[in-house]
């Protein structure tokens, strides 16, 4: 079948790229004896998760209940919703109808969370194996890992199952905090461990860590897994971090020249195509993939304005660019399809299944 080439803006994903990216990341992980359960929420893309599985991983990771649904359904036997789930009648009906087709494991940070599992499954409450979330230093969700051993006792008092715990060292998303951050994790989980080994939860076993930018820094002695998400594409901040370098980059957004002027030219992917993240020590709204030196320097909803250095060959008018977005996640959950391409040629389009599947 041939695929019409798309019109820009789209998304490119170069697949030998993506591929060597979720090799490398399995390959480090089972050489040094920890598993792998990469977040799909990166991608929401059914064939790049079969692909991990084909790699080697233990399960994957989903941010929501709609992410979980669309992964079951196309047969992925093991899910974490690495999230604190407060339940509705209706979330429950939904979680429910996932108990007897795949292992689902849940995140979790108080008691009172518990007490809405238990009342709303009832007796298929214990089918959900509980991951208790301790804060690390991200200070975000999570308990301090020095409560675990209270929290895991009382959601056993409601008859519920506790597995383990996990944490998000996102602090590791700075220039210089990489190190840092995942002996922050190290330490939160250690704690947490040792606070369910002296409350007697003896076989929850399970200490789930891992970000990107932290991947390679981590305690393999104390995490059991790994959930890093952004490491299949990588994008303009993970090169900015120093945790990729611009030939692990998979996935960029083209876009055409539609305006020069001296040495800004504009492309026809704004925030609606990029998403408008620009953290802290970005350097700008996004990179232009074989032109290090070039920034995007203003976004808006369909323009995007790169700068490049004086002195540079300006592209033309109804050039292409491939341009790198800061937070890919975002960038992906904004598109329908995105389109593969085997060094240059085009070969494959895939949908984004779980789009908008935010709830």
């Amino acid at each position: 079948m041939t695929i019409p080439a798309p019109e820009t803006p789209f998304i490119a994903i170069e697949l030998g790229i993506l591929q060597g990216n979720i090799a490398r990341a399995a390959e480090a992980a089972r050489t040094a004896g920890i598993a792998l359960r990469p977040h799909v929420k990166t991608h929401k893309i059914i064939e790049i998760a079969r692909m991990q599985e084909a790699a080697g991983v233990l399960g994957i990771t989903v941010a929501t209940l709609g992410e979980a649904e669309v992964f079951v359904e196309a047969g992925f036997p093991d899910v974490l919703i690495a999230y604190p789930l407060w339940l509705t009648p209706a979330k429950a009906k939904r979680l429910d109808a996932l108990l007897d087709r795949a292992t689902i494991r849940l995140g979790i940070d108080s008691l009172e969370a518990g007490k809405k599992l238990a009342e709303l499954l009832r007796g298929r409450a214990a089918l959900v194996e509980l991951l208790i979330e301790v804060d690390c230093g991200h200070h975000r969700s999570g308990i301090d890992p020095s409560a675990v051993g209270e929290l895991a006792s009382g959601l056993k008092g409601l008859g519920l199952e506790v597995s383990g715990c996990f944490t998000f060292p996102g602090h590791s998303y700075s220039v210089d905090g990489r190190a840092a951050a995942a002996l922050d994790e190290a330490r939160a989980l250690a704690t947490a461990q040792h606070q369910l080994t002296a409350a007697g939860f003896t076989d929850a076993q399970i200490r789930s860590g891992g970000s990107t930018p932290s991947l390679s820094e981590a305690d393999v002695l104390v995490v059991t897994e790994q959930r890093p998400g952004v490491y299949v594409f990588n994008d303009a901040q993970q090169i900015e971090l120093g945790s990729c370098g611009w030939d692990d980059v998979a996935l960029t957004v083209h876009g055409t020249v539609v305006s020069v002027r001296g040495n800004r030219v504009i492309v026809d992917a704004g925030s609606k195509v990029l998403g408008a993240d620009k953290a802290p020590y970005a350097t700008g709204y996004g990179r232009v993939l074989g032109q290090p030196d070039a920034r995007i320097v203003a976004l808006s909803e369909h323009h995007a304005t790169v700068e490049f250095p004086e002195g540079s060959v300006i592209p033309e008018l109804g050039s292409v660019l491939p341009v790198i977005p800061n937070h890919v996640c975002n960038t992906v959950n904004l598109a329908d399809e995105v389109y593969v391409f085997d060094r240059g040629a085009l070969v494959d389009r895939w949908k984004v299944a779980a789009r908008g599947r935010n709830s």
